[in-house]
């Protein structure tokens, strides 16, 4: 009988670029960071020049707008990188990851790739492989329209297992494969080394292990990899294969297509570097008495109270502070930090529909914006940021709080996706860089 882990796990045949490439300059940043600071891009524009670089086969988000114009020179590039030599075919196998970050910390990773069939993005999923958050359907075309002719895909997707006991990646490093790559990466954002997995007594292990990890609900539908980053690339990836499936007359021809796998890498929820942040939010352009009017008004309409007590803000204002003041639960309800103005105390909210406080303010504030054209809503990190402009007159910064990794596989199973910008799972540049490709056609 094939476990889960057998039926999502495939064993790509990675390309990597020549030993002669320099990898300092071919390592570049996930697409979805850095969208508001166009500085970054333009200083890693002029770092890698025309040297070979992933920056030249990905669109950064940033340049969203320009995917059309973008569009051919990245197919032509791939092309370029195919047929010159700059990437190299290896055999199947896995690459073991360690990601020094700073602070002496260092994140450990997986790179596999994983059957698209057994991935679901919609809300409502019960497949084996799930989203962490909402997926916006408009975001997927222009990725779409990169992919479909692409013939390599070059990944930042981070899928998180949930492994207390740490028995799927970290027993590789003790008997660590040859060395693919060792390299500083660009733009002080540490570190990046690769070693090969192809002894089959570990890969063995490793499907043995995961297959144990599987959460299961009521229903009997299982969940065993949760999409922490790239959703929306994942999505994308999923959403050609079943396009290229509705071109097929026989579908059923197709599955030992490439295009229907993707690599990801895997991250142990677990992994002590993994810190979960909370993203808070502020409204600009608000009065005080008439959004806390709506308030009150929105949740008494779907059966619940929401009442604002003045007060208790803490002396020193932190991250932990602003923790210790919120509270989240099905019991008690929800109590949330606001700062409107020089007004400043706590939300409450009893007898919500939502789990996480995040979705009761999330849908309230979808209401009321869609009622407020004039209002402006921006999600932020950090308690001292949320301070600093929800203090100014006009504005309201609400203070949410973090996910515990002990409920986010239980969470994601009973109530499906997290409202989109619940958490960040670390700083910018700690998040994954492209690198390894796999062919897709």
């Amino acid at each position: 009988m094939r476990t889960p882990a057998d039926i999502a796990l495939h064993t790509p045949r990675l390309l990597l670029p020549a030993p002669e490439i320099d990898l300092h300059r071919w390592a570049v940043i996930a697409c979805d960071q850095y969208t508001s600071e166009p500085q970054y891009w333009q200083a890693v524009e002029e770092l890698v020049g025309k040297h070979p670089s992933t920056l030249h086969i990905t669109l950064p988000e940033i340049y969203l707008n320009h995917t059309n114009s973008l569009q051919s020179s990245i197919h032509k590039t791939i092309k370029q990188y195919l047929n010159d030599g700059t990437l190299v075919e290896f055999n199947p196998g896995w690459m073991l990851l360690r990601r020094g970050m700073c602070c002496n910390t260092e994140r450990k990773g997986l790179l596999v790739a994983l059957d698209l069939e057994h991935y679901d993005y919609r809300p409502d999923s019960c497949s084996l492989i799930r989203p962490t958050e909402g997926t916006i359907a408009d975001r997927l075309p222009p990725r779409m329209a990169i992919r479909r002719e692409a013939e390599l895909e070059v990944s930042h997707v981070m899928v998180l297992i949930d492994d207390p006991q740490c028995t799927v990646i970290e027993p590789l490093f003790d008997e660590e494969g040859p060395l693919a790559y060792q390299f500083e990466l660009m733009m002080n954002s540490g570190y990046l080394e690769g070693r090969f997995v192809r002894d089959f007594a570990q890969v063995d292990a490793v499907v043995r292990a995961l297959s144990k990890l599987a959460h299961t609900d009521a229903q009997g539908n299982q969940l065993l990899f949760a999409v922490g980053d790239g959703n929306h690339s994942l999505a994308t990836a999923k959403a050609l294969w079943e396009e290229l499936k509705a071109s097929s007359a026989d579908p059923a021809d197709l599955m030992d297509h490439p295009a229907r796998y993707a690599l990801v890498e895997l991250v142990n929820l677990h992994d002590p570097s993994l810190q979960f942040e909370a993203i808070h939010r502020v409204l600009f352009g608000v009065d005080g008495v008439t959004l806390l009017d709506a308030m009150h008004d929105y949740f008494a309409h779907h059966g619940g109270r929401c009442h604002f007590e003045e007060g208790g803000f803490p002396p020193v204002l932190s991250e932990e502070s602003m923790v210790s003041l919120g509270r989240s639960d099905m019991v008690a309800g929800h109590r949330i930090p606001l700062v409107m103005g020089a007004t400043q105390g706590a939300l409450h909210i009893d007898g919500s529909s939502h789990k996480l406080a995040t979705a009761s303010l999330q849908a309230f504030l979808d209401d009321f914006l869609g009622q407020h054209p004039q209002v402006r809503l921006d999600y932020v990190h950090g308690a001292d940021t949320v301070n600093r402009l929800g203090s100014q007159p006009g504005h309201a910064g609400f203070f949410l709080p973090p996910i515990s990794k002990e409920s986010f596989f239980p969470t994601i199973l009973q109530d499906g996706p997290f409202p989109r910008k619940t958490f960040s799972m670390g700083h910018s540049h700690e998040k994954r860089f492209y690198l390894e490709c796999r062919r897709i056609r």
